[in-house]
């Protein structure tokens, strides 16, 4: 009965859909507020402890061959430069490619300061090889302009090309741009304000994302559709272990609902003179824009408005990198926050939440 019992149950997984009503609450919702449901739905998941997912790969991360699916050295379309046999190959110590595989945080622990929770959240954590996950650091996913490292299977490190960052990033091959970028809005969304504790870096201000490390995700997002892959992976790790799912494997079109109108950025003529962000956003105090210019003493021109395109705050800056806002008093909503250059228009969206 118990043999009979375990097939049953194998094949349930093997052919997983997403649970009846698991999503209803986010039913007909969009922005910030479909974000709080999702949060809602899948926070309180069930920790599997750091060490345990050299065991969970075995169930997640498994090749139809039975070898390790590393990201960092997988060629879909061809064939892999080496391949990781389970337990046998785990690391240890490396030098080079193909030594070992370990655990890559695809969000790196520096950034949430390795606090509980993320720390073994499978959902961002993928077996990678040791030397590749090593050149990868804690940079930044972005899209390189000129590749000062090219790993075997094609993943570069280098100079960012992507408008809004100009530091060292790291660019996977394009056949997982689409996982990488949705593992970064489940997390997101899943310590959507349980981040006190997490640090900011060059691509995110504590669980939020930063407008131009989102306008890299959501092209990736778009160029690289959720695979089979993905989708076994999510079914494995909601029924197996954790028992909360990546909302944005299963609906896709969410991110564009939470996401999409965050930041547009209209440059004239293609020049990348002028680059701005802000932070956080959502907002809830204070408001930052941050100028990567160089020169970054500028003159410009600010305005602040609601969403029904009442002007809040008219007014030239002598920009000098940074500039913060007072946003205490702002009823909750929509703005729209415009930059004129001599050479160019931004215009961002943020909102106020609290």
């Amino acid at each position: 009965m118990k043999l009979v019992l375990f097939l049953i149950i194998s094949s349930v997984i093997g052919v997983a859909q997403i649970p009846a009503g698991y999503y209803n609450s986010a039913q007909g919702l969009t922005g910030l507020p479909l974000k709080v449901a999702l949060y809602n739905i899948i926070k309180n998941h069930t920790t599997i402890s750091y060490s345990g997912l050299w065991n969970t790969y075995q169930k997640t991360d498994r090749k139809p061959n039975g070898k390790v699916w590393d990201i960092y050295s997988d060629i879909p379309s061809g064939t892999p430069p080496y391949s990781f046999t389970f337990n046998t190959d785990q690391c240890g110590s490396y030098s080079v490619e193909g030594d070992c595989y370990n655990r890559e945080h695809s969000w790196p622990q520096s950034w949430f300061n390795s606090v509980s929770g993320p720390v073994s959240d499978m959902f961002h954590i993928y077996p990678t090889d040791g030397k590749v996950n090593g050149i990868r650091s804690n940079y930044p996913y972005g899209n390189v302009s000129s590749a000062s490292y090219t790993t075997l299977n094609g993943s570069k490190l280098g100079p960012c090309s992507n408008l809004g960052y100009s530091g060292t990033v790291f660019e996977p091959i394009d056949d997982y741009k689409g996982d990488l970028a949705r593992s970064y809005f489940y997390m997101s969304t899943r310590y959507y304000t349980e981040d006190a504790s997490w640090s900011s870096s060059s691509a995110t201000n504590k669980a939020t994302i930063l407008p131009w490390q989102v306008n890299v995700l959501l092209q990736w997002h778009h160029q690289d559709p959720v695979s089979s892959k993905e989708i076994a992976r999510n079914d494995t790790i909601y029924y197996r272990y954790q028992h909360n799912r990546n909302p944005f494997i299963d609906n896709p079109q969410w991110v564009d609902s939470i996401w999409q109108q965050d930041v547009s950025v209209f440059i004239k003529e293609n020049t990348f003179k002028s680059k701005f962000s802000i932070f956080p956003n959502p907002i809830n105090e204070q408001l930052t824009i941050v100028s990567e210019l160089s020169p970054n003493i500028m003159n410009v021109e600010m305005k602040l408005m609601t969403i029904n395109g009442e002007i809040v705050e008219n007014r030239k800056l002598s920009f000098s990198g940074l500039y913060t806002i007072d946003c205490a008093d702002f009823p909750n909503g929509i703005y729209f926050l415009q930059l004129i250059t001599s050479e160019s228009t931004c215009n961002l969206k943020f909102v106020k939440s609290q």
